[in-house]
């Protein structure tokens, strides 16, 4: 049988469709569930609002996207009406799954100020907000933005690097992202030719 938060992806999946969306989701689900191991946090409201988070941008057409966010972004507004119409499809979506009431209001509330509230009201929103910019730091993200910003992969690095603490609110979460970007210098340190003959 489908549980409730299948179900919730399910009907999130149609309006995931734009920005790279639901890849974006998925990861950052997996560190929803990361960082509520290290913090705590209540899985009801925390899983429904990071697969809800970002399902407004189905409602602002694809070529204003890169204005509204990324390095370059000179329309924070359109970023604002992500929020509210995302706000509104979720509490559209947990109704139709008749999700617990008790819990609509703080999942409905934390979408719609996601990204431009920053300050958390809560762990909760914490956990959201954090599990949302940790993608950032994976390598699927990196490459995804990188090429999206017009960046090479070192000098989106480079962002990231200056903006650990500015963006992320947990300590766990500070701690997975500069271990994802210890991982990535790897990746992109030169390789030694270690051919002695």
């Amino acid at each position: 049988m489908e549980t409730i938060f299948e179900k919730i992806w399910d009907l999130a999946r149609p309006y995931l469709n734009t920005r790279m969306n639901e890849i974006h989701t998925k990861i950052s689900a997996r560190f929803a569930h990361e960082l509520m191991k290290e913090e705590g946090g209540d899985q009801e409201v925390i899983i429904p609002a990071i697969i809800l988070h970002d399902v407004g941008w189905s409602k602002i057409p694809a070529d204003l996207h890169l204005k509204a966010f990324g390095p370059n972004a000179t329309s924070g507004e359109l970023e604002r009406v992500h929020e509210v119409e995302g706000a509104k499809i979720a509490k559209d979506i947990l109704e139709k799954v008749a999700y617990d009431k008790d819990y609509i209001d703080e999942i409905v509330e934390i979408v719609e100020g996601h990204d431009t509230r920053k300050e958390a009201l809560s762990l909760n929103d914490a956990i959201v907000k954090d599990a949302d910019k940790l993608w950032r730091f994976t390598p699927t993200g990196v490459r995804i933005d990188s090429e999206r910003f017009g960046q090479t992969v070192e000098q989106n690095v480079n962002w990231l690097k200056t903006n650990v603490d500015t963006w992320l609110i947990t300590h766990s979460a500070r701690d997975m992202a500069r271990k994802e970007l210890a991982g990535l210098s790897k990746e992109l340190a030169p390789s030694t030719n270690h051919d002695h003959r």
